[in-house]
């Protein structure tokens, strides 16, 4: 077991009590002390039993790569030799020319965007990730080893993340809310729950699982096109789950948490950017349910390319007259190849690829 990883009542697998699992586990991620001695109010015997049943070892960052615009692309090595990436996300965003009026007197701040799984066995066709296969699920302790690693370096604090790295997380589900709940927890990251987003290509079941817990993480659900017949070639997984069941399934999320279900949409060129597209949108979602967030294709996987903004300003007038919410995501770090999309760290070996 790995120290990072527990939350406090695990701890009762050891024979330890909450109130010695929240100073452990403050140890072990708010601070992020290597070793217990500095643990009051414990028992040393207690200290060396956790100690001898548990690891600290923090994980091991291959390379950094920062962007002019403030984003650093993380590659890490977990045990076995697999590799994964996460980005370092600075609010507000230092691109040249960006627009930081609205936060004057806000706090500058970091979001982690943390990978769930090394490779990923979705085969998204706009997705770098997809194409490497999948090799293996993270364990909770190593999700939070990412955010661990990337604070320890920061110069500004760390106060939120997204569960959008490599991966489908909810084919990894325990483990992702296992680690959700330890950056959220008060003795943990201290995040606050509803400053992390879990993001899913759709898979209902975990959705309905996701809602029927009550969990305040965010849900943030891709969709990339309103006609499942042209989603299938872009998300192979629409013939497992259908539009129609993950659209009912983020609808009643929605409602179920008063608040709007976030559907990711990259916008590829000449595919799913037109009026009629966008009139789809409209017809499939419900707007007061959801709010949509539009995302440039990033690198070269797929061989797609960007909507051009004539294509893109009639697609978001139709949007506009169908009072579907909407923003655009900055895609920051391109110059690093760290932004949605193209993260595609390898372990070396032939992963399996299901489509």
């Amino acid at each position: 077991m790995h120290r990072c990883g527990m939350l406090p009542e695990q701890y009762e697998r050891l024979g330890i009590g909450e109130e010695v699992g929240r100073k452990l586990l403050a140890a072990a991620v708010q601070r992020g002390e290597p070793d217990l001695r500095s643990v009051r109010g414990v028992r040393r015997a207690v200290l060396e039993a956790v100690d001898s049943a548990t690891s600290a070892a923090p994980i091991r960052v291959l390379r950094r790569q920062a962007a002019s615009d403030g984003f650093v692309k993380y590659l890490f090595e977990l045990e076995g030799g697999a590799q994964v990436e996460a980005v370092r996300i600075p609010i507000p965003c230092e691109a040249p020319g960006a627009d930081t009026s609205a936060y004057a007197g806000k706090e500058k701040k970091y979001i982690v965007c943390v990978s769930s799984q090394a490779g990923c066995a979705l085969a998204c066709a706009f997705c770098a990730t997809g194409g490497l296969g999948f090799s293996r699920n993270l364990l909770a302790h190593e999700i939070v080893g990412q955010v661990l690693a990337v604070r320890g370096e920061a110069d500004r604090p760390v106060r939120g993340v997204v569960f959008m790295g490599m991966g489908e997380p909810f084919l990894n589900y325990d483990q992702v809310i296992a680690a959700a709940r330890i950056l959220s927890h008060p003795c943990g990251g201290s995040i606050d729950a509803r400053a992390i987003t879990v993001s899913t290509a759709g898979i209902v079941p975990a959705i309905r699982r996701f809602t029927a817990e009550g969990h305040k993480f965010r849900l943030a659900v891709s969709l990339t096109h309103a006609d499942p017949r042209k989603r299938l070639p872009l998300m192979p997984i629409e013939r497992t789950h259908p539009t129609s069941e993950l659209v009912a399934a983020l609808h009643d999320h929605a409602r179920a948490r008063r608040t709007r279900v976030l559907v990711e949409y990259v916008l590829l060129g000449g595919v799913n950017d037109s009026p009629q597209d966008a009139e789809q949108l409209g017809r499939l979602l419900d707007p007061s349910l959801v709010k949509l967030d539009l995302i440039d294709v990033n690198g070269e996987e797929g061989g797609f390319r960007r909507s051009s903004r004539e294509a893109r300003s009639a697609f978001l007038d139709e949007l506009a007259r169908a009072r579907i919410p909407f923003a655009i995501r900055y895609s920051g770090g391109q110059e690093v190849a760290a932004g949605c999309g193209q993260l595609a760290a390898s372990d070396g070996r032939q992963g399996s690829r299901i489509v």
